[in-house]
Parts: C-alpha cells; sequence; structure tokens
C-alpha cells in the first residue's frame, strides 16, 4: 500500500512540474505575442511619419520659410527651424508627445539669386 502511495505521489508531483512549464509557456508565449502587436503597430507609425518627413523634405526654400515654427499637422507636430540660411531643420514629434521628437532631418536650401 505505501508503494502504491508513493506512487501516486510522485505522478502528482509530475503533473505540478508540467503544470507549472506549461503555464510559463503560455505566460512567455503571450508575451511575444503582446510584443509582436505592439512592434507592428509602431512600425505603422515610423512608416507614416517616414512618408511625411520625406513630403517635407521635396519643398523649396520659400515654402520651408512659410512653415517655419512649430505647427500640428495632423496626428504629428511638425517642427521647422532655419538654424543657418541654407539649412532648415524638420522635426517630427507625436502630438501627444510634442515634445518628444521623432524623427529629424537637415536640409539644404540655395539661396534664391
Amino acid at each position: 500500500m505505501s508503494r502504491r502511495g508513493a506512487v501516486l505521489l510522485e505522478v502528482l508531483v509530475a503533473l505540478a512540474i508540467l503544470s507549472i512549464a506549461g503555464l510559463s509557456l503560455v505566460t512567455f508565449l503571450d508575451a511575444g505575442l503582446a510584443n509582436e502587436r505592439d512592434a507592428v503597430i509602431r512600425e505603422r507609425e515610423l512608416a507614416d511619419e517616414d512618408r511625411l518627413l520625406a513630403a517635407l523634405t521635396l519643398l523649396k526654400r520659400s515654402d520651408l520659410d512659410q512653415r517655419l515654427g512649430r505647427h500640428p499637422l495632423g496626428d504629428f507636430v511638425v517642427d521647422i527651424a532655419r538654424p543657418e540660411r541654407t539649412l532648415y531643420r524638420i522635426a517630427l514629434s507625436r502630438g501627444e508627445s510634442p515634445q518628444a521628437e521623432e524623427l529629424v532631418t537637415v536640409i539644404y536650401r540655395a539661396e534664391a539669386r
């Protein structure tokens, strides 16, 4: 009788160990899927920011001069500055956190003759 009890106890311990391992695996899988969803969302946001920044870099000097300063543009805040006469700094921020610049570039535009 004691041998049967020991075998039953071993089986219960083995099932507990397998249950804990399975639960850990499910937890890691769930965390991995959540991270993947977050990465997909962030990738879409960066693609939108990249398209907007690319469009802004195509503007002419006169258009950039008209847009100097910080302005909301859709979900973004665009900050265009002219640190030097021929250089323009374009920075993009998210509307919910305009102090944190997401993408920044500097472009050259020759002076008009």
